[in-house]
């Protein structure tokens, strides 16, 4: 496992001047992402349409220090996994000469959503290839509406809350475990705020032969409505309350990598963002109650799922 001082001396793949958003959480798991995959030698990155895509590559600039592909919403999985299986024909037939590793990134909306067909297509037919998901919650990029990781109760553009409801009415798929459920060799759930724990997950992923895929929350201080400078601090709350639990299946055995000492109640996660700011209110507080015991369920079953 690298140091941080190790880390901070690895060539930077995604420069400095990109025009993410002050306090945006993908920037941190991509330079850390691009680290672990330079390890083995050259990247080619695809990223579907999104935060990510609109604001490292704005023509004619390019934020991006590796081969890069810019996919439509839905299709970036089969995209990477086109260019993997070019890449193999090509060095079987001696026209293409290194070591390459082929990652996809794709938002909430792009993986959840619009690109789910597409990513369980690519990992079915086994490609060797790393899936990450960067997960703010919402479709950011076109206006803050509700993807299926919107969490329940939360304010949207598209689930917003008025006298009709009070925010999102459904709770969030549970994506990891579907994407667990193709029995490919490694899955994992990480967040931005625990690095040491997600730079270990990123480097198994680009270890293992065939396919791996990691969903990692990442913050989004305008969607949430949180001071920018406490993105890593939300994403921290949301692992400590077990709202975003951190674990991995790896050839099909589930462990979950941190426990809090202490699990905080879900109230201190969402009293501090603005897109809750509703639950707090007396009349209202039934809905937290639903969205705590909803939580603890998922987590206790993720226990019992865990070696």
């Amino acid at each position: 496992m690298a140091t941080l001082k190790e880390l901070s001396r690895m060539p930077e793949l995604l420069s400095p001047g990109h025009r993410m958003c002050p306090g945006c959480g993908a920037p941190i798991l991509v330079r850390l992402a691009l680290r672990a995959a330079s390890e083995h030698g050259g990247v080619v990155a695809g990223v579907a349409t999104g935060c990510l895509e609109v604001s490292t590559s704005i023509f004619p600039y390019t934020a991006w220090r590796c081969s890069f592909i810019h996919n439509a919403f839905e299709n970036v999985a089969a995209t990477i996994s086109g260019v993997e299986t070019a890449y193999k024909a090509l060095k079987a037939r001696g026209k293409v000469e290194g070591n390459f590793k082929f990652v996809a990134f794709g938002g909430d909306g792009g993986t959840y959503d619009i690109g789910l067909q597409a990513l369980s297509g690519a990992l079915e037919r086994g490609h060797d290839m790393v899936y990450i998901c960067y997960d703010n919650e919402a479709y950011m990029n076109t206006g803050i509406q509700r993807s299926s990781s919107t969490p329940f109760a939360a304010h949207t553009t598209t689930c917003p809350v008025g006298k009709v409801r009070k925010g999102k009415t459904e709770f969030p798929k549970d994506l990891t475990g579907i994407v667990a459920a193709h029995r490919i060799p490694y899955v994992a759930q990480a967040s931005i705020s625990h690095w040491n724990d997600l730079y270990r997950k990123l480097q198994k992923a680009f270890s293992v032969e065939g396919p791996a895929f990691l969903n990692v929350l990442t913050p989004c201080t305008r969607g949430w409505r949180f001071p920018s400078d406490e993105t890593v601090e939300m994403a921290r709350l949301a692992v400590e309350t077990c709202f975003w639990p951190l674990y991995e299946v790896e050839d099909g055995r589930w462990k979950v990598t941190f426990k809090p000492r202490q699990k905080k109640p879900l109230e201190e996660w969402v009293k501090r963002q603005g897109r809750f700011r509703h639950l707090l209110q007396p009349e209202n507080r039934h809905l937290l109650e639903q969205a705590q015991a909803e939580v603890d369920k998922r987590w206790e079953e993720l226990l019992a799922r865990s070696e």
